[in-house]
């Protein structure tokens, strides 16, 4: 008997698909939870990606219908598309889950984040601190003669683009919110 020569992935010859039909692409997607606002919900949230070893790159959590008692819960995250899935699969069947939307596969969507940074510095480094946040529309929220606190909005990577060019500059402290997004249009 001759041994058969298949290439690997050709379908013609074989009534199995051998190609993978799996990818080890590392994505990010924003999720939208919408839930139930009673306690022990963002609890069971975080264990599921706890218990499962997922990251959470950034949370944030706010009511949104008040007489209706539901909180909406972004949160950004990363893995492969099997994970996401699995991770949208599973945060649908928590009981006080009413919708669970993937705004990065739903369409475009718009994605802000606050951050809040103090910058302590004197002389050049002082003015060139509020150089920068005039180009990047940041707002000074308070200011004594040795420091600076400055309020920044917008998309994560203008965020991150900020607060690379204020460390020299004598970035001290800084707190972020998480990211809040909505699904664009209709």
């Amino acid at each position: 008997m001759s041994a058969l020569h298949i290439k690997k992935g050709a379908t013609k010859h074989s009534a199995y698909n051998l190609r993978p039909t799996f990818s080890d692409v590392i994505e990010r997607h924003t999720l939208a939870v919408l839930v139930e606002n009673e306690p022990g919900v963002l609890a069971r949230v975080i264990g599921l990606f706890s218990g499962r070893g997922y990251n959470i790159d950034s949370l944030t959590v706010a009511e949104v219908d008040h007489t209706g008692h539901r909180s909406r819960i972004t949160i950004v995250t990363t893995g492969t598309p099997q994970v996401i899935e699995q991770i949208k699969a599973q945060l649908g069947r928590i009981v006080p889950v009413h919708e669970v939307h993937d705004l990065t596969v739903d369409g475009a969507s718009v994605e802000r984040e606050l951050a809040i940074l103090k910058v302590v510095s004197q002389g050049e480094k002082r003015v060139e601190a509020l150089r920068l946040a005039d180009i990047f529309r940041a707002n000074v929220v308070d200011s004594t003669l040795g420091s600076f606190i400055f309020e920044i909005t917008g998309a994560p990577e203008k965020i991150d683009a900020f607060t690379d060019l204020m460390r020299p500059l004598g970035l001290t402290e800084l707190a972020r919110t998480g990211v809040a997004a909505l699904l664009r249009g209709d």
